[in-house]
């Protein structure tokens, strides 16, 4: 019965206390037999888990919480930096979503890297971005300049 205290679920203290009442009834002399206190103890255990666990868990309930779990879904419309060169043709660009770098291709044209992209869905592991804002033939050889300082 002291388990509840470190594995709260309420089947401990039931078990226990179905020994509890089952020796109480032994040491009044209603069993001999310890295979009658063990089928008494084992029905004792049932009764209660079954009329009283529920009272429990309505009074005690335990703390919830509900989340969908779509990751695609909570990835839509985010706006992610890109670590390595991305193009329309190929996965091998990369781009840094909640810290970890992952696989992504553009929609259409290239992006340098530094550059802000929106994601806008998942093909298998690859992640399918957008510009966030159109990249121009000058500004892309600012960007490649500025990296190779």
């Amino acid at each position: 019965m002291l388990l509840e205290l470190l594995i709260p679920s309420g089947m401990a203290f039931l078990l226990g206390l179905s020994g509890v009442l089952v020796g109480l009834v032994q040491l009044l002399g209603f069993f001999e037999d310890p295979v009658n206190a063990v089928m008494a103890w084992l029905f004792t255990s049932v009764a209660l888990t079954i009329a009283v666990r529920p009272v429990i868990k309505k009074y005690f309930q335990g703390e919830t919480s509900f989340k969908f779990a779509d990751e695609d879904f909570e990835a839509m419309d985010q706006i992610v930096e890109v670590v390595e060169p991305l193009n329309d043709s190929t996965n091998e660009g990369r781009i840094r979503f909640q810290g970890i770098s992952w696989q992504a291709r553009t929609i259409d044209g290239e992006v340098p890297v530094g550059a802000q992209v929106r994601i806008k869905y998942r093909d298998n592991t690859t992640w399918i971005v957008e510009p966030v804002t159109p990249i121009s033939p000058t500004s892309n050889q600012q960007l490649k300049q500025s990296n190779e300082e």
